[in-house]
C-alpha cells in the first residue's frame, strides 16, 4: 500500500480506535476491519507508551542521573567520604516513552520507539521482523529479562543478564534459539600509555541465546564472541573477547517468585553490566610489548518478589559485579591510575509497588549502593525512590 493511501485510510478510521491492554504498557490499536476500509484491511497499528514521574532523595551524596537512576561513579570514596554534603532531592519525567508498532497483512512487524531520558527524543527501538529474521535496533541478543528483579531503578542492578542495552543487529530466531550479528558496544576503551593507540571496530559481535520455560521455571543462557583490536599503522594487535550468562526465574508458589543471574565476561565493556565506573569497565589494556591483555570479571544477582494481591507486591534483591584488575596493576605504570579504578560495585534494594487502577503503577524503593576501589578505598550511598507510571 502506498504511504499516502495508508495515511488516508488511517484518517478515515479514527472512529474505530480500540483501547486494549498490552504488557507492560497498554496500547491503542487501529485495525482495518470494516468493509469500507478495504485499503486498510489486514493492517494493525498500535500506539503505546507511558508517562512516568521519577523522584529521588539521596540521603548521602547526590548520585542521581536523568530518570533519577543511581550512578556508581558519583559515589565518594576514601577521604572524600569525610564531611560530604548530604540530602539531595530531584524529580523528572524523562523516562516517559512513546512507540508505534505496525503489523502488515504479510506478517511483517515494524516497531519504532523513542524515549526522553536526556531531555530530547532519542531512538530506542527501530526494527522490522519477518519469519524469524529481525533487522534494526533492538535489545542485544546478549541480554535477557529472565532473572530480572523488579526495581524502580531505571538502570537496573549490577548482575543483570548481559548488556541490558540496545544495538543495531541482524538476528534470526527459531523457537527458543536466537543468533545475531551486532554492532559492538563501545562504552569503554583500551587502557594504553601510548596516546596513539585506540581500540577500533573491525568485525560485528556474534551472539547466541537459548531462552525458554518449563513449568514454574523460565531460563535463559547466552554467549558472545567479539574481536578487540587496535592498529596505529605501524603497530597492531587483536584478541577475542567472550562471555556467557545464565538466568532463572522460578515461581516457587502462587505468591513468591525467585530470581537469579550469573554472568562472566573476558573483555569487559557493557556486556559486564554496571561494571567499572558505572556501566562498562575497559575491554583491556596494552602492555609494554604492545600486546592486548583483556580484563575479566563476573557478576551475579539474586532476589524475590512477594505478591500481596490486589495489584500490590514487595520486591527485594542484591546484585554485584567484580572486576579482576590484578594483571593490569602489575603490568602498567602508576600513571595509568589503576589503583583508583572501581573493583566491585554492589547494590541492594527493597521496594513496594501497587496498582491503584488498571494501567497505573506506583512504587517506593530504598536502595543501597557501594563501591570498592583497587587501592582499598571504598564508599557507599543510600537513596529513596518514588515512581508513578501511567500506561497507554
Amino acid at each position: 500500500m502506498k504511504r499516502s493511501t495508508l495515511r488516508t485510510s488511517i484518517q478515515a478510521a479514527t472512529s474505530l480506535l480500540v483501547l486494549g491492554m498490552a504488557s507492560p504498557a497498554s496500547a491503542m490499536k487501529l485495525m482495518g476491519d470494516a468493509d469500507h476500509m478495504s485499503d486498510l484491511k489486514g493492517y494493525e497499528i498500535e500506539l503505546y507508551g507511558y508517562a512516568r514521574l521519577n523522584a529521588s532523595y539521596d540521603i548521602d551524596e547526590d548520585i542521581a542521573e536523568p530518570t533519577r537512576a543511581g550512578d556508581f561513579s558519583k559515589i565518594n570514596t576514601g577521604a572524600d567520604e569525610i564531611n560530604e554534603a548530604t540530602g539531595y532531592f530531584g524529580a523528572d519525567a524523562t523516562q516517559s516513552r512513546l512507540g508505534v508498532k505496525a503489523t502488515l497483512p504479510q506478517g511483517v512487524k515494524i516497531v519504532v520507539e523513542g524515549g526522553f531520558r536526556y531531555g530530547n527524543l532519542r531512538l530506542r527501538h527501530a526494527y522490522g521482523e519477518y519469519e524469524g529474521v529481525m533487522a534494526g535496533q533492538n535489545w542485544s541478543n546478549y541480554n535477557s529479562f529472565v532473572g530480572f528483579i523488579p526495581t524502580l531503578e531505571f538502570d537496573g542492578m549490577p548482575g543483570n543478564a548481559g548488556s541490558q542495552f540496545r544495538t543495531a543487529q541482524l538476528r534470526y530466531t527459531s523457537g527458543p534459539l536466537s543468533v545475531s550479528l551486532e554492532q559492538p558496544f563501545n562504552f569503554a576503551s583500551l587502557i594504553a600509555t601510548d596516546p596513539s593507540i585506540e581500540q577500533k571496530t573491525s568485525l560485528p559481535i556474534v551472539t547466541a541465546r537459548l531462552e525458554d520455560s518449563a513449568g514454574a521455571v523460565s531460563y535463559s543462557t547466552a554467549a558472545f564472541l567479539r574481536q578487540i583490536d587496535y592498529d596505529t599503522g605501524t603497530q597492531d594487535d587483536s584478541e577475542i573477547a567472550y562471555g556467557a550468562f545464565g538466568a532463572l526465574t522460578f515461581a516457587a508458589t502462587d505468591t513468591v517468585t525467585l530470581y537469579g543471574v550469573f554472568n562472566y565476561v573476558n573483555g569487559g565493556d557493557i556486556y559486564l553490566y554496571r561494571s567499572g565506573e558505572n556501566y562498562a569497565v575497559e575491554y583491556g589494556y596494552v602492555d609494554s610489548s604492545g600486546s592486548i591483555e583483556l580484563i575479566s570479571g563476573y557478576s551475579a544477582s539474586a532476589g524475590a518478589s512477594f505478591d500481596l494481591g490486589g495489584g500490590r507486591s514487595i520486591n527485594t534483591g542484591v546484585g554485584m559485579v567484580e572486576v579482576d584488575w590484578d594483571d593490569a596493576l602489575r603490568d602498567l605504570p602508576g600513571s595509568a591510575g589503576i589503583g583508583n579504578k572501581q573493583e566491585t560495585n554492589t547494590m541492594a534494594m527493597i521496594n513496594y509497588q501497587w496498582s491503584p487502577v488498571k494501567a497505573v503503577t506506583m512504587g517506593i524503593e530504598y536502595s543501597y549502593f557501594a563501591v570498592d576501589e583497587v587501592d582499598g578505598d571504598d564508599g557507599d550511598a543510600s537513596r529513596l525512590l518514588f515512581a508513578a507510571q501511567y500506561n497507554f
